[in-house]
């Protein structure tokens, strides 16, 4: 957090990026770059954000890996149910659907790893809601505060920051950072630092893709994504045990995220026609 908020200063400052998608009458040596109230309105954002990270992170101790990731990918049913009470959004039957087909693909996947923690299934659980929480937060205030994805970034590593911070001071996590004997190698510097460009670069296209599109659609994409995972894990590693039930279940998750795609362009592309026949109608119209 604290690179990418680095980062985003010397860009703002050097002017060569914005913060906002219309630049407001802000003083380029203003102490944050964007109107107090603005800063102000994405708190609710890095609220979520702060619930999201540390629900996800204390979620991967409870269960095994392969119920995680099954029980992960219900986080698209979370992110319909957030955005209908948030946004009052509803979907269309095959949007539906393909959600219903990615969920049953990932208890097909995971059938032979179903083995039941309250506890662990329940934080998993509380990671989808804040998931969820997160990423239709993102997507209502980055059209709302006419802030842009730099724009959300930089508030929410200025709020976010210093809680951080502080978190990690009172667990006792700072002292063992500070402590740890390969801190100041070399190789470890530069891998933490290509991993803080690719936390970077992930948060960057989280929020692009939540403000342009929606949060189902970022939940759907995270889902893509472990069909790729799966297919670089297989080439890289290999040896990797073929399951039936695994494979097939990994089909249907990516037969759902295709069916979603599908829905959406063919909606967008109808939306379209439609404008296009309405505009030129009515000229017709006005000439007639």
């Amino acid at each position: 957090m604290v690179c990418s908020t680095a980062l985003l200063y010397v860009l703002r400052r050097l002017k060569i990026i914005s913060f906002t998608n219309s630049e407001p009458s802000v003083p380029s040596d203003a102490l944050f770059f964007v109107p107090f109230r603005i800063l102000l309105r994405t708190t609710p954002l890095s609220l979520a954000y702060l619930l999201y990270m540390l629900a996800s992170m204390e979620s991967v101790r409870g269960v095994n890996v392969p119920m995680y990731t099954t029980l992960r990918r219900t986080t698209v049913v979370f992110t319909m149910i957030m955005e209908y009470f948030l946004a009052k959004q509803k979907h269309t039957p095959p949007i539906i659907g393909s959600v219903a087909l990615i969920v049953f693909g990932a208890f097909v996947a995971g059938a032979r790893d179903l083995s039941f923690d309250a506890r662990g299934y329940a934080i998993v659980f509380v990671a989808n809601i804040t998931t969820a929480v997160y990423l239709a937060t993102i997507n209502r205030i980055g059209k709302s505060s006419g802030l842009n994805s730099f724009g959300l970034m930089w508030c929410n590593g200025l709020v976010c920051g210093p809680s951080v911070l502080f978190l990690t001071y009172i667990q006792g996590d700072l002292k063992r950072t500070v402590e740890f004997p390969y801190l100041y190698s070399p190789g470890f510097q530069v891998v933490l630092l290509f991993s803080c460009m690719l936390a970077f670069l992930l948060n960057y296209t989280i929020f692009w893709n939540t403000i342009l599109n929606s949060a189902l659609t970022q939940s759907m994409c995270g889902n893509l994504k472990d069909f790729f995972t799966v297919g670089i894990g297989w080439v890289l590693f290999g040896g990797l045990p073929f399951d039936l039930l695994n494979v097939i279940g990994q089909g249907l998750g990516f037969l759902g995220s295709g069916l979603y795609a599908y829905c959406k362009i063919k909606g967008k592309v109808r939306a379209i026609c439609s404008c296009i026949w309405e505009r030129n109608f009515g000229r017709m119209v006005l000439i007639t």
